[in-house]
């Protein structure tokens, strides 16, 4: 658990409040899953996990006894929802009333008019933030949230610019926007899209901000990045889920994160060093998946004998579990001792210079030299993994 200190309430209306919320951003309903390898009924069942989660959060709101649910946007994909996918968060947040759920839409489900947002049929107890400025809600006496939304897919300005409470009392916020200074520590081509940075919570005369947008969990002094709360690629780390904040009568915000998916992306690295039989390396990871489901990243290194016939459908029908399995190769040596091979007066020495020669990348060199070699043995199984 941890907490962060805002500057003081100015009001004696707020001595005494005490304010509980759960709050997750990036759930990204409708996300299509092709990065993963997953395709019709595995995407699919991949698509309802991120329903499931958000079922969960749901169910977070009511056993913690929460005041009000906040999301930082990314709730789902606006190019991919359909009305099947309203129909779903419509019903998933009217359960919960009258418990009031705030929305404030990011770059990937922004605001329009004829966005989801809009045409849903929210119930009384959902407010959905719909102008590109931050605008006021009266959570409790002496307690204001300030949200904000993107209205289109890029270009929205930075929230905090030129911003400042206007009234007494204890501030919060929630927008869907980058903290400058962790762009670089997030995922590979994030974009900035309403690029800010942490002073300007202080400096606007917020206590907190809750946000969305990166997709890695973080905790700053006066803000808050809760994760995606369901895997969305591989290599994610970190504690993802929902934050369950408790808001108090100085400004204080005391935090607990949930983590609330139980299936995942995993990676797997798996050595095939010393295995004499594609057999023996479908064990290996059959033993290295114990346990695991939801999509998986086999990344195969170490050294494969040459005399080893294993195809990436091997190792995807070794585990059924999974969704879907992605392989990659790039780690993996070859069996042949190339070095040795190279120096040889012969037709296949010859191929192995000509390949190195051609500065090909690593994995497509070793595909090239490996098949070549196989060839001029007389095998059949040409493939290489």
């Amino acid at each position: 658990m941890a907490g962060s200190r805002g500057h003081p309430a100015s009001a004696a209306s707020v001595r005494g409040m005490h304010m509980k919320i759960v709050h997750f951003a990036d759930l990204h309903l409708e996300a299509p899953f092709a990065w993963s390898g997953a395709t019709g009924e595995a995407a699919r069942r991949r698509r309802q996990e991120l329903r499931a989660g958000l079922r969960r959060i749901a169910a977070l709101v009511v056993e913690v006894g929460a005041d009000a649910l906040f999301c930082g946007g990314d709730l789902y994909e606006h190019e991919l929802v359909t009305p099947d996918t309203a129909a779903f968060l419509r019903s998933t947040f009217a359960e919960l009333s009258p418990t009031p759920v705030f929305l404030a839409p990011g770059n990937h489900d922004w605001y329009g008019p004829r966005s989801l947002y809009s045409t849903a049929g929210w119930t009384p107890n959902v407010h959905v933030f719909r102008t590109d400025r931050l605008e006021p809600v009266a959570l409790e006496d002496g307690l204001t949230l300030w949200g904000g939304a993107h209205l289109a897919p890029a270009n929205t300005r930075d929230f905090l610019d030129a911003f400042h409470v206007d009234r007494a009392g204890v501030h919060v916020a929630l927008f869907h926007g980058a903290e400058r200074s962790w762009l670089n520590e997030q995922e590979d081509g994030k974009e900035p899209h309403a690029p800010f940075d942490a002073p300007e919570i202080e400096r606007a005369g917020l206590h907190h901000a809750f946000l969305g947008h990166y997709h890695r969990p973080r905790d700053g002094a006066y803000h808050t990045y809760p994760g995606n709360p369901v895997s969305l690629t591989f290599g994610e780390d970190g504690e993802r889920g929902a934050v369950i904040a408790t808001i108090a009568a100085d400004g204080t915000v005391t935090r607990e994160r949930r983590v609330i998916a139980d299936r995942s992306a995993h990676d797997i690295a798996l050595d095939v060093t010393g295995c004499n039989s594609r057999d023996e390396i479908r064990d290996r990871l059959i033993e290295r998946s114990r346990g695991l489901s939801g999509v998986a990243r086999v990344t195969v290194h170490g050294e494969l004998d040459p005399d080893v016939d294993l195809q990436p459908t091997d190792l995807r029908t070794a585990v059924p579990q999974f969704d879907a399995v992605m392989v990659r190769t790039n780690a993996l040596a070859a069996g042949y001792d190339l070095d040795a091979i190279g120096t040889e007066a012969t037709v296949r020495g010859q191929f192995v210079r000509d390949v190195v020669a051609a500065q090909l990348p690593e994995d497509e060199s070793r595909r090239v030299i490996v098949t070549g070699l196989r060839a001029m043995s007389g095998r059949a199984d040409l493939e290489v993994l």
